[in-house]
């Protein structure tokens, strides 16, 4: 387990519990992905801070997430993490969404500082549609 990498990943959840969303753009690549349902996906950090934006919006404002059990596959530069995603939220009986997942996120170092590339909460379930 990368401990640098798992403190970003609660650094990040703690970002988007307080809608601190122009910080939250720090842990991605300029090139990063959001998956945002199994539809629909936002390319770059602009179209990922619009995305969170809306999802916030969406979770009313409520949105805790955090991780449970997680492994991480390492090869040089680039990370594999596999995570159980909780997500929390004061509407998350109405919501449409599984509010527990099993994300798949891909790390990248660049210029000595881990950051995220692939931001897939939905994990190997988009296979499913």
């Amino acid at each position: 387990m990368n401990p640098e990498i798992q403190s970003l990943i609660q650094q990040a959840d703690q970002a988007i519990r307080e809608e601190r969303f122009d910080d939250l753009m720090e842990f991605y690549t300029e090139d990063a992905v959001l998956v945002i349902n199994g539809e629909k996906e936002a390319h770059g950090k602009k179209a990922i801070k619009e995305a969170f934006i809306q999802i916030a919006a969406y979770f009313q404002n409520s949105l805790v997430p955090t991780q449970g059990k997680m492994r991480m596959i390492e090869a040089g530069d680039t990370v594999l993490v596999l995570s159980q995603t909780l997500l929390d939220a004061d509407n998350k009986a109405e919501s449409s969404y599984s509010m527990e997942r099993r994300a798949t996120y891909v790390y990248r170092r660049i210029g000595g500082k881990w950051l995220c590339a692939i931001d897939n909460s939905y994990g190997t379930a988009l296979l499913d549609d």
